[in-house]
C-alpha cells in the first residue's frame, strides 16, 4: 500500500509540477509528498525529478516512468471507486467546474434532487467563467461551452450555445426603425470582450433561413460577462449581444426584448465534459447522467435555442 501511495504522489506531482500543489490535492503535507517520492526514487534507483526552488521538472527517466505508470494508476483508482460504488450508492467528493451565473441559474437548482438520490456524494463545485484544465485540475466534470478537448476528455451536448441581440423596451420604442442588420451600424453596442483573450470577437449574424451577414454595432462599451451586458441593456444603454441562457430570465420578465428576433449568432454547444475512461467513477457517471436527464426534462435545449 505504501508503494501505491508513493506512485500516486509521483504521478500527481508530475501532473502539476509541484509537491505543494500535489499535497493539497492529496490532502497531505508537501513534506510527506516529497518524502514519499524520494523513497520511490531510492527503490527504483533513479532520480525522477530535477528539483529547484522555483519548479519541479521530470528527468528523462521520470518522463518514461510517468508514461508507463500514469494511466495504470488512474485505471486502478477508477476501479477502486467503482467497486466502492457497486457496494452501495455512488460516493465520494465530486469536483465540478461551471460558470458562475450559469451555474447559479441552471445547475444549482438541481442540487437538492441530486443529493436526495445520491446522499453519499459530497459536492465540491467551483464557479469560474474561465476554462479549466479538467484533468490537470483534478475535476470530475465541467459544464460550459467552447472548451478545448484535450486527449482523454469527452463532451456530451446539453443545449445549443446561441447568442442574441437584446435591448430594453424603451430602447425598442425609440428605435422602431431597426428592422435589418444594416440598421445596427449606428446603434450603441454593448459587446462582450473575451476574458481569455481580451479581444472582441467578430460575429456573423445568421437568419432563420441560414442567410448570413456581418454584425456591425457601434461600440459603446464592452463587458466580459453576458450577465453584466444584460444589466447594462436593461438601463437602455444600447443593444447587447449576449448568450441565450443569460437572456432568458430577462426576456421572460419583459425587462429585455430581442432585437431582430429572426437573427442570432451560432456559438457551438453547451456541453458537460468529463474524462474518457472505461472505468468512470460512479459519482461522475451519476452526475453526468443526472445532468443530461434534467436538461432534457426541463427542455433547456429548446429554451436556449434562438431559432
Amino acid at each position: 500500500m505504501e508503494y501505491f501511495s508513493s506512485l500516486e504522489c509521483f504521478v500527481r506531482s508530475a501532473e502539476v509540477g509541484s509537491f505543494a500543489e500535489a499535497a493539497r490535492r492529496l490532502s497531505l503535507t508537501p513534506a510527506a509528498v516529497g518524502k514519499s517520492v524520494a523513497k520511490l526514487e531510492i527503490r527504483l534507483g533513479v532520480r525522477l525529478f530535477q528539483r529547484s526552488t522555483r519548479k519541479l521538472t521530470l528527468t528523462e527517466a521520470g518522463q518514461r516512468f510517468l508514461a508507463e505508470v500514469g494511466s495504470s494508476l488512474n485505471t486502478i483508482q477508477h476501479a477502486v471507486a467503482n467497486l466502492a460504488s457497486a457496494q452501495g450508492s455512488p460516493a465520494g467528493t465530486l469536483k465540478v467546474s461551471v460558470g458562475t451565473i450559469f451555474g447559479c441559474l441552471y445547475v444549482m437548482p438541481l442540487l437538492g434532487e441530486f443529493l436526495s438520490r445520491y446522499p453519499a456524494i459530497t459536492p465540491d463545485w467551483h464557479f469560474d467563467n474561465r476554462q479549466v484544465d479538467l484533468i490537470g485540475g483534478g475535476f470530475d466534470a465541467a459544464i460550459g461551452g467552447g472548451f478545448d478537448l484535450p486527449q482523454g476528455v469527452v463532451a456530451r451536448k446539453l443545449a445549443p450555445a446561441h447568442r442574441v441581440l437584446v435591448a430594453s423596451p424603451d430602447w425598442m420604442l425609440a428605435n422602431a426603425h431597426v428592422s435589418h442588420p444594416d440598421d445596427l451600424s449606428e446603434c450603441d453596442g454593448i459587446l462582450i470582450r473575451s476574458p481569455q483573450t481580451g479581444r472582441i470577437r467578430s460575429w456573423p449574424l445568421i437568419h432563420r433561413t441560414q442567410e448570413q451577414t456581418p454584425l456591425r454595432l457601434k461600440l459603446r462599451m464592452t463587458m466580459s460577462d453576458s450577465e453584466a451586458a444584460c444589466r447594462a441593456a436593461v438601463q437602455g444603454l444600447g443593444v447587447a449581444l449576449v448568450s441565450m441562457p443569460f437572456a432568458v430570465p430577462y426576456l421572460r420578465a419583459g425587462t429585455l426584448q430581442r432585437v431582430l428576433p429572426d437573427w442570432y449568432v451560432e456559438d457551438g454547444s453547451i456541453c458537460i465534459y468529463y474524462s474518457e475512461h472505461k472505468l468512470l467513477p460512479g459519482k461522475t457517471r451519476a452526475f453526468v447522467d443526472f445532468t443530461i436527464e434534467q436538461f432534457a426534462r426541463q427542455e433547456l435545449a429548446r429554451h436556449f435555442s434562438a431559432v
